[in-house]
């Protein structure tokens, strides 16, 4: 009974830092036929919140309303003046093919003047992002196809940065995913439903407990 007490009060001093991406500097998102990633960011976003909340973590969203626009230097600077254990971005893809995938920076990327992330939050990234994609490709097993785990070299602004903004400026573990491919007609029925909702938030519930675990 102690040693559960205990557990929990470790947890609860946890803070988790959810970014519900766009609208930024670089758009909107992407839309599907009937959803927008603005919509969806935001709905996982706060579900997430709430999951996370009852498991005794303290969250911390980058955003206070689903329109509100915020640079993704300032997601990041949210993360950090929050003293984040993980900050976790959620993304819907534009591309070919169909499922969810995971990213995080495997090296330094410079923006402007702004170099980063550091070694230690490029080690901590990784290793963070490996428990993540992990814990969240056995819960969606059967439900969801993987489209594994990726670094921000294998996105168009980490190819071309070196990593992906957030992560130039993140002083903290951060691990990004693309839940769905929301011009995929399969991923946005999927995201559209009850069951695949669910079966998502409680993926990454999963995920961002196995990464700060």
């Amino acid at each position: 009974m102690i040693a559960i007490i205990v557990g929990t009060l470790l947890q609860s001093q946890r803070t988790i830092c959810i970014d519900p991406g766009h609208p930024s500097e670089v758009g909107q998102g992407t839309k599907g036929r009937k959803l927008t990633e603005l919509h969806l960011n935001w709905e996982v976003a706060k579900a997430l919140q709430q999951k996370l909340v009852e498991d005794g973590y303290k969250v911390v969203l980058t955003k206070t309303s689903e329109n509100e626009k915020v640079l993704n230097k300032d997601r990041a600077r949210i993360a950090n003046e929050s003293k984040a254990n993980l900050l976790i971005r959620l993304h819907c893809d534009a591309a070919d093919g169909s499922g969810f995938a995971v990213y995080y920076p495997s090296q330094k990327g410079k923006v402007g003047t702004m170099s980063g992330p550091s070694d230690r939050v490029i080690a901590i990234s990784t290793k963070a992002a490996k428990a993540f994609h992990s814990a969240l490709a056995v819960s969606l097993k059967g439900k969801h196809h993987d489209n594994g785990l990726k670094t921000d070299l294998q996105t168009a602004v980490g190819a071309k940065q070196g990593a992906l903004t957030g992560s130039i400026y993140s002083q903290v573990p951060t691990v990004l995913i693309e839940m769905v491919v929301l011009t995929n007609r399969k991923d946005e029925a999927f995201i559209a439903s009850r069951s695949g909702f669910s079966a998502l938030v409680e993926g990454i519930r999963a995920g961002v407990k196995a990464a700060v675990k």
